[in-house]
């Protein structure tokens, strides 16, 4: 018979409850504080929920009432250097944040609301109802809400979406050498999804000081957490990754205060990441101010058992026992937080003159429609100290390179001058510069702690870099190997890069680099070859640049590091072992955005394209007896196209072809046609034409993958549709 042993992890995972005796001990003024913190936030949600019900909060009212406990228990100790982020249902952690930067921690029971404490309640119901003086000017809403001045991160909308970036957040502050901590918020749906679980896998391996607090509050919307899951102990999930976890019973504060000051120890120690599950209960339904009792998932009898274990009255109750507030006294407490709610509704909320006995949101506070726009990405003023250089106009010295070497000799230059730049990808620190070569002596050089080999989890370090951009004292440079590889990060790339600047109102720069190459050509096949350049196009925030020479790349890196935008850079297989030649010297310039580059001067058609396929069409036109303008695009986002270039050519020729690699339906030029025939449709005399690959992406058979892509032959037909559009030869 086969031996067996029972084996242990050895990780520790501790339930914690109190006892009176906790409860003696505690601080008087931290108990005071607690209750003085969820009597505000309990009066926050209640007016919350009162203007939904009359029809003024636009969008969700995510409550939070109930599982205040959870969100004060752990961060009415925390320092304003330390971060925290959350989940839709984030009301309460941000102003659990809040409330202790304004207080400074402690909280006079007997003038609750101060001046400043008014100020912030009214910005933060501002931001929810959608109104200029919110802290994103009303942008990011119920869902969306950061104050970075008081270490709120921002909550986030995307279910798990926020952990790889409180992650991020963490891995910012170890590297800039502090011992703060960041903490995110999420339930007991998140407990499954890979975000999490990928972000916990990853603080643990780079011993991140990040808490992942688990609100378990048993339901999705309706969906009971037995349903979502076969091990309904979500803390447990930190035994896999060498993670201790505390569970405690989130309806009592003072149990997740002393589990959190556990775990803090721990990680202020430089010993990794922590988890805390807290069990809560949200009294009201997923959204607005009904029990879920009145939809039919839950039961009056369970609603009423959760009812009588509410934190207020826990710490309520425990005050009057230990004597150190009378019930008029609590009760005083709840008037005043009450009253600083109303103040604040008068301020923003006024009686509609032409519907009687009906409000309305004072007219004069929405923002300004004009500013829908603004705020998507910087204004580029950070590259006016950089010279802008243009390489084909260099007359001093040369250095023959190829074109990869001098990938790895520009991002050695930017890590010299700026110790912020970090390097991380899969393999980026082995293999003598990765898969290709790309970060060729980096590792070497600046140490593990500057160029970052990841696991197999875009996902994941995408997101880490993220936050740490966000944080800003990293200025992360990723490496994607294939560009495929980014939809398995999309919700991180897409959902939190591109969109966080917009959606919390300008107010954080996004510092990020993600280096990836397209591979057509190279045979490894339908998930390993496409050109990403159409799908980032589409998403408003990123910044593209594609080099089609050396020189070029060089100054075109240099701008994406120092721009503080989200910055997707392409490279080239068939470039990397060209020879080619850069600018002697310490290579300190850039091509800013709106920069492309005549390749070719001439009167019959404007051709647009970049990367591999600027050569291939320079080869074409030996083939073809036309006269086109070749334009290197370089900056390919809509923001940082060079359309003057662009439109003067087109003004000249009359004439458009768009000359790309890969596939049809996923194209960048699908994009750019209609963009050039709304902006110049009045001086073509043809319809945009294009040179693309075909429908399918390339599979892995050599002639079906020829056969799949856009290459001379290719163009050369293209031209050839060009002049026969003309009328034959001119």
């Amino acid at each position: 018979m086969a031996k067996r042993q029972k084996l242990e992890t050895g990780v520790p995972w501790i339930e914690l409850t109190t006892t009176a005796a906790d409860w003696k001990r505690a601080d008087p003024e931290l108990l005071a504080t607690m209750l003085g913190q969820i009597q505000l936030i309990r009066a926050f949600e209640e007016t919350v929920l009162e203007l939904a019900g009359a029809g003024l909060v636009h969008g969700p009212a995510h409550s939070s009432i109930g599982q205040e406990g959870g969100a004060v228990g752990s961060i009415l100790s925390l320092r304003p250097t330390d971060g925290v982020n959350g989940s839709h249902r984030g009301h309460h952690q941000f102003l659990a944040k809040a409330i202790t930067y304004v207080s400074g921690g402690n909280l006079d029971l007997s003038a609750l609301v101060d001046g400043d404490m008014q100020a912030m309640l009214q910005r933060t119901l501002a931001e929810i109802l959608g109104l200029a003086q919110g802290f994103s000017g009303g942008r990011g809403g119920s869902m969306h809400l950061q104050w970075l001045e008081a270490g709120a991160l921002g909550t986030n909308a995307i279910v798990g979406g926020g952990a790889p970036l409180a992650a991020g957040n963490g891995w910012a502050q170890r590297y800039a050498g502090t011992d703060d901590v960041s903490i995110n918020y999420f339930g007991d749906g998140s407990s499954q999804i890979g975000s999490v679980l990928e972000s916990m896998n990853l603080a643990a391996t780079w011993k991140t000081p990040a808490m992942f607090f688990i609100e378990n509050n048993l339901y999705a919307v309706s969906t009971h957490a037995s349903e979502a899951s076969a091990d309904l102990r979500f803390s447990v999930r930190g035994q896999g990754f060498s993670i201790p976890a505390w569970r405690v019973d989130g309806m009592d504060p003072l149990a997740v205060h002393l589990a959190t000051q556990e775990a803090l120890e721990r990680m202020r120690a430089g010993e990794g990441p922590t988890i805390i599950e807290a069990e809560v209960y949200r009294f009201f339904h997923q959204n607005g101010p009904f029990p879920g009792s009145a939809f039919g998932y839950r039961a009056k009898t369970e609603e009423q058992e959760w009812r009588q274990r509410d934190p207020l009255l826990r710490v309520a109750a425990q005050m009057q026992e230990l004597g150190y507030a009378s019930e008029a006294e609590i009760a005083e407490v709840r008037n005043q937080a009450k009253q600083a709610m109303a103040d604040a509704v008068n301020q923003l909320i006024e009686d509609d003159p032409d519907r009687e006995g009906k409000r309305r949101i004072t007219p004069s506070l929405w923002p300004d429609p004009s500013v829908v726009d603004t705020g998507i990405r910087s204004d580029a003023r950070e590259l006016e100290s950089w010279e802008a250089k243009e390489p084909a106009e260099h007359e001093g010295a040369w250095t023959d390179t190829k074109f990869v070497e001098a990938v790895a000799k520009v991002m050695d230059r930017r890590m010299e001058t700026d110790d912020r730049i970090v390097v991380l990808g899969e393999d980026v620190h082995k293999l003598g510069g990765g898969t290709n070569g790309a970060t060729k002596g980096l590792a070497q050089k600046y140490g593990a702690g500057r160029v970052v080999g990841t696991p197999i989890s875009e996902n994941a370090f995408f997101g880490f870099a993220t936050g740490a951009a966000l944080d800003g004292r990293i200025r992360p440079v990723v490496e994607f190997m294939y560009p495929d590889f980014m939809w398995v990060a999309a919700d991180q790339v897409f959902n939190q890069a591109g969109k966080a600047r917009h959606m919390f109102g300008d107010n954080t720069a996004v510092p990020l680099v993600l280096r990836t190459k397209v591979a057509m050509g190279s045979g490894y096949g339908s998930q390993h070859l496409m050109d990403p350049a159409g799908i980032f196009a589409t998403q408003a925030g990123w910044r593209i640049v594609a080099a089609s020479n050396a020189a070029d790349y060089v100054g075109l890196l240099n701008a994406a590091v120092a721009l503080d935008d989200p910055v997707l850079v392409i490279e080239h297989m068939d470039l990397y072992g060209k020879g080619d030649r850069v600018p002697e010297g310490e290579l300190d310039y850039i091509i800013p955005p709106g920069s492309a580059a005549v390749r070719r001067s001439g009167a019959d058609v404007t051709v647009l394209t970049y990367l591999s396929m600027v050569d291939r069409t320079l080869e074409a036109l030996d083939e073809v007896d036309i006269d086109a303008e070749v334009i290197d695009l370089r900056w390919l986002d809509r923001a940082s196209l060079d359309w003057e270039t662009i439109g003067e050519s087109i003004k000249k020729t009359n004439a458009v072809l768009i000359v790309e690699q890969g596939a049809r339906g996923s194209s960048y030029g699908s994009w750019l046609a209609d963009e050039i025939q709304r902006r110049f449709f009045d001086w073509l005399d043809q319809p945009v034409e294009r040179v693309t690959g075909g429908e399918a992406s390339p599979s892995i058979s050599q002639v079906l993958e020829r056969a799949a892509i856009a290459g001379t032959e290719e163009v050369v037909a293209g031209l050839e549709r060009v002049r026969s559009a003309m009328g034959g030869d001119r």
